[in-house]
């Protein structure tokens, strides 16, 4: 029988303890360089608060939100968890389709601009008006200066743009080198905001142009999408990783407890158009009884690109409406390249993630 000498027994002892009384887990502690740095913060990061959008670029993560309902803000921040200083970058005009009920914004960068994607309305309630555009940077700095590239056609005919149709939550991605716009709309314009919403999918020329017929490639049809007072689906994000492509996107009603998150995946990404090669699943991340309405999420990396993250909003409480928080979490993959985003952890869990002591502020 092989004796462990006590020196080394005790040393093992005390390294498990150290692992147990940091909160470190032994795949966090694999990630430990002599460079890096332990950052530790409980969820919610962000009171009062929806829809968040986060994107890292250049050792910066930059959040992208609506102030007022009339303005759109980016912050500029080194840590994950933190959110920077608001800069507001842009402000709804007097007249036009687009001077009220600002929603849902996403920053995008593309061939070296920056993009915001947006959702506005001529007026609301009801919010029957919704249409999606989008911004364009004068700059390389997502906080600079911005011009209004106008309206994005969301209707059947993509070379007729006054016959848009409802659209929110527009975001857009690269597959196999051509350039994607989805978002949620209705299947035609209606004079109730109590209205079905699906995800829909078209090509585009550029930036601020719909090249293609829209096509449908999610419906509410699920059982754990619909029972509620208003079946839909919204907030498409897409998520790739390793060769696969999948949108994650919200379901059930934003103001109830039970919003959550579906996911469909691209079986074939030479076919994006065809809805059969979108393949639905879910939910795939959804409330517990200390966390509801868990759902409108982005994603992003740790800044050394080891770790994975979700970033999504809750409500507050099981009351109806929208008063909500941010939370962030890691999330993993499947074995079948899916991603994994487990249970949505509770308020004052602690979290970690590793930081490089070069990116640490200096004051």
């Amino acid at each position: 029988m092989l004796k462990c000498p006590f020196k080394v027994v005790t040393f093992l002892f005390l390294l498990t303890g150290c692992f147990q009384a940091c909160n470190i887990s032994r795949s966090e502690h694999n990630n430990l360089s002599s460079t890096d740095t332990l950052i530790r913060f409980t969820n919610p990061i962000a009171e009062s608060a929806q829809d968040p959008w986060i994107i890292k670029k250049d050792s910066f993560y930059y959040y992208c939100h609506t102030d007022k309902w009339n303005r759109l803000c980016v912050s500029k921040s080194r840590f994950l968890h933190k959110l920077g200083e608001d800069k507001v970058v842009w402000t709804t005009p007097d007249t036009g389709w687009n001077r009220n009920t600002v929603w849902a914004p996403e920053l995008h960068s593309y061939n070296n601009k920056w993009y915001i994607y947006y959702a506005a309305g001529l007026s609301g309630p009801p919010f029957i008006y919704q249409r999606s555009g989008v911004l364009e940077s004068l700059t390389d700095d997502p906080q600079g200066a911005y011009i209004d590239k106008g309206i994005l056609n969301t209707g059947e005919d993509p070379n007729d743009p006054t016959g848009t149709i409802w659209a929110i939550d527009f975001t857009i991605s690269v597959i196999n080198g051509k350039l994607y716009g989805a978002w949620s709309g209705w299947e035609r314009n209606a004079d109730t905001d109590k209205t079905s919403q699906n995800i829909y999918i078209a090509e585009m020329s550029n930036p601020w142009t719909v090249s293609s017929e829209r096509v449908k490639i999610s419906a509410p049809d699920q059982s754990w999408e619909t029972g509620g007072p208003l079946d839909l689906n919204e907030g498409p994000q897409f998520l790739k990783h390793n060769g696969h492509i999948f949108i994650i996107y919200s379901t059930r009603e934003s103001w109830t407890p039970e919003y959550r998150l579906g996911q469909l995946t691209l079986k074939d990404s030479t076919a994006a158009l065809n809805s059969a090669n979108w393949v639905k699943s879910g939910p795939v991340f959804q409330g517990t009884s200390d966390v509801v309405g868990t759902g409108h999420a982005s994603f992003t990396t740790s800044m050394n690109g080891r770790e994975w993250w979700i970033f999504y909003h809750s409500k507050k409480s099981y009351k109806p409406g929208w008063d909500r928080d941010l939370r962030l979490q890691k999330f993993t993959w499947n074995k079948d390249g899916s991603p994994n985003f487990g249970v949505p952890k509770k308020a004052g869990d602690t979290i970690s993630y590793w930081m490089s002591k070069s990116l640490l502020p200096v004051y």
